[in-house]
């Protein structure tokens, strides 16, 4: 195999060398930036034959002015920055790495779920304070016996689920795409969207952001929901109907809210999220630990070999046939 150039748009990490441990043996060599805008991207990737890209965005344009491209793989489970149609039109598969944070994204949305719903942000604050109650923050509600409900039941859902079932929660779930018999193995009551919405006493995101689910979260739904629920979003911010949301925290209409993601990011300082104790936020973190790092480089390099040595890459997220 002869000279071969993966382009590697940006990162957030220390080094690139679980990628190029697993590509350099294989004949290519690295060029990297740390592209904000499409042009940026277009100008280091146009020769490029395959591209890693985390956050810049790959646009019609920039897909169309490449000239080698054989594979895009974006760090990570949504695909949202990339264009996903163009690179179809052009035969380049788009690939993610689903399979890198399961344990992580979930463990992060059961934590946030037992923060907001046990108040331990505003425990701890009273404590701080000098207030010692044994009953603080009024209501709490048990877990026992409440219902979760998932929107999506693919694998980090799956995981949270699994983990919820300890306790003591039933478990339903909203996925249109996978079939009854998925529910059925895992004991979970898959339900329609307004059955998701009116059931749920926790009420956990797990949905990729696509014209279909960009705020279905929104006034309507939400009013739906119980005035006793909660929120918890570690998918995507944009699924969410950020003003809409705020509303529904101020007046009561749902009981609180617990993001990992936002649909500006990073959030406003001058949010009223910020200001409410009903809502907690975290900085876009469940995916992270020090072993997913590595996995996350490790697995999306590798889908780049598969290619390059002849195989079909894992996870092609636009209907391209490649390999």
């Amino acid at each position: 195999m002869g000279q071969l150039t993966v382009a590697v748009t940006d990162y957030g990490f220390p080094n690139l060398d679980p990628e190029e441990g697993v590509l350099r043996p294989i004949g290519f060599e690295f060029v990297t930036g740390q592209c904000k805008s499409a042009e940026e991207v277009a100008v280091l990737c146009k020769d490029a034959d395959a591209i890693l890209t985390q956050w810049a965005p790959i646009t019609s344009d920039v897909i169309h002015r490449l000239t080698r491209c054989k594979i895009i793989v974006r760090y990570g489970i949504g695909v949202d920055n990339v264009d996903l149609e163009a690179a179809r039109a052009c035969n380049i598969p788009v690939v993610n790495v689903p399979d890198y944070a399961i344990q992580e994204v979930s463990d992060h949305t059961l934590s946030l779920m037992l923060s907001i719903v046990r108040k331990i942000p505003q425990v701890v604050n009273q404590v701080r304070d000098g207030q010692w109650q044994i009953a603080p923050c009024r209501p709490i509600i048990g877990l026992r016996d409440r219902v979760i409900g998932t929107a999506g039941f693919g694998n980090i859902a799956r995981a949270v689920i699994h983990r919820a079932k300890a306790f003591g929660l039933r478990a339903i779930a909203y996925d249109p795409y996978v079939p009854d018999e998925l529910f059925e193995e895992l004991g979970v009551e898959k339900v329609d969207w307004d059955s998701l919405l009116g059931m749920s006493d926790i009420l956990s995101l797990h949905l990729p952001l696509t014209e279909g689910t960009r705020h279905i979260i929104n006034q309507d739904s939400l009013k739906k929901m119980k005035p006793t629920a909660y929120i918890v979003n570690t998918s995507r911010g944009g699924i969410i109907q950020t003003d809409a949301l705020i509303d529904a925290l101020h007046n009561g209409v749902i009981a609180g809210a617990a993001l990992d993601v936002l649909e500006t990011e990073p959030i406003a300082k001058d949010s009223p999220l910020l200001r409410m104790e009903q809502c907690l936020i975290t900085s876009h973190c469940a995916w992270y630990s020090e072993d997913s790092l590595l996995l996350l480089q490790r697995y999306a390099a590798l889908e780049i070999r598969r290619l390059f040595s002849g195989e079909k890459p894992l996870h092609i997220v636009n209907k391209v046939i490649a390999g």
